[in-house]
């Protein structure tokens, strides 16, 4: 069976076992009974800080962080034209040494791997599978160059959002509701379970408890996408003072690399061969 891949999508709902879901069903009713509803979470535990003040937190600690470096384990389904979600994966490690500075290297399920670096001044992605790269000139700031990666680039960057310095008033600006699920553990950290709405995401997250409110865990669901896709994020080995250089955020062109656009700038390309000389102001 063929496959398809929507990166841009970025998720997917569980596979769920229905003959053995099924048959414990019955088994856990009478046990307990169903969770009860969010909002009755949130009146019994008595949760002495509110869910937008916790986000906030979280979003401020990371848009002041001067450095950090985060591995970060991906899964995301795609809808198949059948209708069945099919899951993939990618493995991050994401690098950030403010203002300037960004590293991002990836590794696809499918064993395809790319980076994408920032120096300040250029933006690069290398595909070493393929040996080819993209590069454009964007100076002004990891903020500005993440910008212009998503929207004039058309680049995928999941959870682009955290790596911005103003994090805390887009996530202000674009959550529509949000409620604090419950006091819980995840990966054996005490943390805070959070769920909210936008127009377009629903979206959990699970925020470390304590002096550092770094997220542990995300889960996106795209709920006006067909099939409601997911897609789940895990952060590990968080370090908020990595020794970097400034050599690991510049690319160096390996022996027969191969320099190609952005598929983005194709039709301004198309447009400047095309142009006379005296329009471009270059020779034949």
């Amino acid at each position: 069976m063929k496959t398809t891949r929507h990166p841009g999508i970025g998720a997917a709902l569980c596979v769920t076992l229905l003959a053995i879901l099924a048959g414990c069903a019955e088994e856990k009713a009478a046990i307990r009974p169903e969770r009860p509803a969010v909002k009755s979470l949130v009146e019994e535990q008595a949760v002495e800080e509110p869910a937008d003040a916790i986000l906030m937190r979280m979003a401020e600690f990371l848009a002041k962080a001067p450095r950090y470096s985060v591995n970060i384990q991906e899964n995301f389904d795609t809808v198949q034209p059948s209708g069945q979600k099919i899951e993939f994966g990618e493995t991050r490690q994401v690098t950030v040494s403010r203002p300037n500075e960004l590293r991002v290297e990836a590794a696809h399920s499918d064993g395809d791997k790319h980076v994408v670096l920032y120096d300040g001044k250029d933006i690069t992605v290398f595909n070493p599978s393929r040996n080819v790269y993209a590069q454009v000139y964007k100076p002004g700031g990891i903020d500005a160059a993440v910008t212009y990666f998503l929207k004039d680039l058309n680049m995928r960057l999941p959870l682009a959002v955290l790596l911005v310095s103003r994090s805390p008033d887009e996530l202000k600006r674009r959550t529509q509701s949000l409620d604090y699920v419950e006091r819980t553990e995840i990966y054996g950290v005490p943390a805070h379970h959070l769920a909210g709405r936008t127009e377009t995401v629903d979206y959990q997250v699970w925020i470390k408890e304590g002096a550092q409110p770094l997220p542990l865990r995300i889960v996106l669901t795209y709920k006006n996408a067909e099939g409601q896709p997911q897609f789940r994020a895990h952060f590990s080995d968080w370090n908020l003072s990595p020794e970097v250089q400034d050599s690991l955020f510049a690319f160096t062109p390996p022996e027969g690399a191969k320099k190609i656009s952005f598929l983005a700038q194709l039709p301004q390309v198309a447009l400047q061969r095309g142009a006379a000389p005296e329009q471009t102001g270059g020779q034949k």
